[in-house]
């Protein structure tokens, strides 16, 4: 955090680009996790929610926070603020299985909100592992869930391997269509190391997360070419061409840079998020931004996640695992570096390290976001300070 000569409060975001963080300075404040934290749980109460669900939510977003996902963290806090105030998501959902067998169940949430649902089905999942070796869920009738990542991480803290993907609303053309009909569907998945940290993969299987398009409307700023098209088809470097009827790209962008690709793993998770659980599935998802979009017709209930959970003594001695990805992790480290680089990262890194700084100098929020805050405070008056 700086001062400028006026004396007015400039925010240093730490941008990751191979191993260098680059400054980047953007007009704003710093707060404590910890303040954050307790905000968003007030806001969720204030709704109704019970303070453990509450504070659970708030937990998700805190940690999207800490871990340098700005898109996912408090910035949606005024995107759920709005769904509760109007009714479209449900403050005290009776979250149920509703088909089991000893290693599999679907779960209804009952249209409650994603940052509970999520982790009470990630648990069902957890708890099935450990007692037959592993567990599998399919949710439906739910909501946006918050970072993927954050639920594999639990998985890592029980010693186990972890999954978690959901499908979203339709923002992604499949490979050589012109119109939305696939979410950005992420998949995340992590490893536990010995003494080394987690093997953590969360990404998007779009070419770039919805949120960092939202950031980039925030910052009125150009995106890179590949990311989306414009209504008709064209590749575009404007962010609001997307928002105009143009659509995101799969990953991979292209047919000759492997956009195939990113269109079958979103594939992959439409259909075991929503067509296993009996979600809405492809262009039906209900959208979470109130200006997007709401589908003509229903062929499921709400949108859906999916989570699993291995046990890992179960292929391998649990040990002998987390000390070969302690090993894995030091080889790829050594790895020669490319031309202008200091080499490969190993997933997980850039929000790992974000974390740690994050944790003690604090959270950087644009101006916009501070501002959908404080309208929040104003509107529930439930305090929120800028210093």
């Amino acid at each position: 955090m700086e001062r400028d000569r006026r004396g007015s409060l400039t925010v240093v975001v730490r941008r990751k680009v191979g191993k260098i963080f680059v400054a980047e300075q953007e007009k704003g404040s710093i707060f404590p996790i910890d303040c954050l934290k307790d905000f968003s749980a007030k806001v969720f109460m204030h709704f109704g929610i019970a303070e453990v669900d509450a504070r659970q939510a708030a937990d998700v977003l805190a940690k999207s926070d800490l871990r340098g996902i700005d898109s996912h963290g408090v910035a949606r806090l005024h995107t759920y603020f709005d769904m509760l105030t109007l009714g479209r998501i449900n403050p005290k959902p009776n979250i149920k299985i509703v088909r089991e067998k000893v290693s599999v169940a679907t779960v209804d949430g009952d249209n409650g909100l994603g940052l509970v649902v999520g982790p009470r089905a990630n648990e069902i999942a957890m708890d099935k592992a450990e007692k037959y070796g592993s567990g599998w869920v399919s949710v439906c009738h739910t909501n946006h869930f918050g970072i993927a990542g954050y639920y594999p991480l639990k998985a890592v803290e029980r010693d186990l391997i972890g999954w978690a993907m959901t499908n979203t609303t339709k923002l992604v053309a499949p490979l050589w269509g012109a119109e939305r009909m696939l979410g950005t569907n992420p998949i995340a998945i992590a490893f536990p190391g010995y003494k080394e940290p987690p093997v953590v993969i969360d990404m998007a299987t779009s070419a770039v997360a919805y949120g960092k398009i939202e950031m980039a409307l925030r910052k009125k700023a150009k995106i890179p070419r590949g990311w989306v098209v414009d209504k008709n088809g064209g590749m575009t470097t404007d962010p609001q061409d997307m928002i105009d009827g143009g659509a995101q790209l799969p990953l991979g962008s292209e047919r000759e840079m492997g956009g195939h690709k990113g269109y079958a793993l979103a594939a992959m998770v439409d259909v075991l998020c929503a067509v296993l659980s009996g979600a809405n599935w492809g262009p039906f998802a209900p959208p979470f931004a109130l200006r997007q979009e709401i589908p003509a017709r229903s062929v499921g209930k709400g949108i859906g996640h999916f989570f699993g959970a291995m046990q890992i003594d179960g292929f391998i001695d649990k040990d002998e695992f987390k000390k070969q990805i302690d090993e894995w992790i030091h080889v790829f480290r050594k790895t020669k570096p490319a031309a202008g680089t200091n080499g490969p990262l190993i997933p997980g890194d850039p929000e790992r390290e974000a974390e740690a700084i994050r944790s003690k100098e604090g959270i950087p929020l644009l101006k916009p976001v501070v501002d959908d805050l404080l309208d929040i405070s104003r509107r529930t008056r439930i305090p929120f300070e800028v210093n």
